[in-house]
């Protein structure tokens, strides 16, 4: 069963975490449209192997506040949410995991602010170069007003169509055996952008990860937030992308990356280019996995993280 929510108040917001455990902790970040219960699997397993596992609902998300403007939602914001929460716990230091937004997050902390980071365990998406363009610029150039980063920047589409169904958008983006890397690959380019809105509108395909009763709880939380706090994170990529203006790209801390190979938005040589600015690096990839492996893998996502704590 997921533990009942806590709350701490912190940079400006009431956050709702959760925790299950006892030991050195361990704090959980999610990404987006998700909340700390995709870490449902991973709490129980943390603390069954000594540790304290904590999961916050992040901002914008489930029950935490929702900030209404946009620049509520940059990187730094989000650090020092991260950093009240631990301060709240009287935690010096903890080891990290991310996913999806959740892992960026942690990447941009381990550049800014890696003096409370022992150990990094980054999900499906890896660490970035910062490239020498505005990345949101570069993405309308080359992948078109149809990719979903770009399209949530330009107007309120998104925020509106996810909102009008909750769970008609979790159901249809929360899915596995979709499409393979290889097949996505043999696409024609102008198939080859994401656009989660035609996501949400057509027919689901391939095969649900969530249950009636977990698509349920997602559905709760999006219908009482809808989207737009979670969308807000995207619209600052470009103020966040300034901010590593003349920071050091290297990471120092032991990190753990478990990839997917069907994660269609991150390519192989993404992961590639990570390999020479992380110095303490291991990776591992799950065979036939899309961009949900935290839930749709949870057992090998849990083995490969626990067997990789013991031995850091």
């Amino acid at each position: 069963m997921f533990p009942n929510e806590k709350f701490v108040d912190t940079n400006g917001i009431r956050m709702a975490f959760y925790e299950q455990g006892q030991g050195p902790a361990v704090i959980l970040l999610h990404g987006f449209p998700e909340l700390a219960f995709s870490w449902r699997y991973q709490l129980p397993a943390l603390a069954d192997a000594g540790f304290r596992a904590i999961a916050p609902d992040q901002r914008g998300y489930g029950l935490t506040t929702v900030p209404p403007a946009v620049a509520d939602y940059r990187v730094s914001e989000l650090i020092a949410d991260v950093h009240g929460l631990m301060d709240a716990l009287e935690l010096e230091s903890a080891t990290f995991v991310g996913h999806d937004w959740g892992a960026l997050v942690l990447w941009h902390m381990a550049m800014l602010a890696p003096q409370r980071m022992e150990r990094l365990v980054a999900l499906n998406i890896p660490h970035f170069p910062r490239s020498p363009v505005d990345p949101i610029a570069y993405a309308r150039e080359h992948l078109g007003e149809d990719f979903y980063i770009v399209n949530f920047q330009d107007s309120d589409e998104a925020d509106r169509l996810f909102g009008e169904n909750p769970r008609r958008f979790i159901d249809r983006i929360m899915r596995k055996n979709l499409i393979t890397r290889e097949q996505f690959d043999q696409r024609p380019p102008e198939r080859q952008v994401v656009s989660l809105l035609r996501i949400a509108t057509r027919e689901p395909g391939g095969d649900p990860i969530l249950g009636a009763k977990e698509l349920d709880y997602f559905a709760a939380a999006f219908e009482r937030t809808g989207f737009t706090g979670g969308i807000n994170w995207y619209r600052n990529w470009t103020h966040n992308w300034q901010q590593l203006d003349g920071i050091d790209q290297q990471i120092d801390i032991p990190t753990l990356f478990i990839g997917a190979t069907d994660d269609i938005v991150v390519r192989p040589e993404h992961i590639e280019r990570m390999r020479p600015l992380v110095s303490n690096l291991e990776v591992h990839m799950l065979e036939g996995c899309s961009h949900w492996s935290q839930q749709e893998r949870a057992e090998d996502v849990n083995r490969i993280m626990l067997d990789w704590l013991r031995r850091e």
